[in-house]
């Protein structure tokens, strides 16, 4: 029997590559800050998969706080969520 807890979409690299092209604009400049509060924007290449996967449903459920990347996040759906995290995952550090 499976349950829907445990069921997850598989990511394609290839439609991540699409999605993530807003990401770089903050993500992919190297010594970028945000302005308020201050704090170095991490690198997401590279990055373990789960985690971004986790990190994304937690700025669409509420359960991590930053006004732009909760936007970003509630306008994906789960297999968008899977695509960019399979891609991101994929690329060097």
């Amino acid at each position: 029997m499976l349950f829907a807890a445990g069921a997850h979409a598989t990511g394609d690299k290839a439609a991540g590559r699409k999605l993530v092209y807003t990401c770089h604009g903050c993500h992919g400049i190297p010594g970028y800050e945000n302005a308020y509060p201050r704090y170095p924007v991490p690198k997401i290449a590279g990055q373990n998969e789960q985690y971004l996967i986790n990190a994304l449903h937690g700025y669409r459920d509420g359960e991590r706080t930053h006004p732009t990347m909760s936007a970003q996040a509630q306008s994906l759906s789960e297999q968008e969520i899977a695509d960019i995290a399979a891609y991101l995952s994929s690329l060097a550090q």
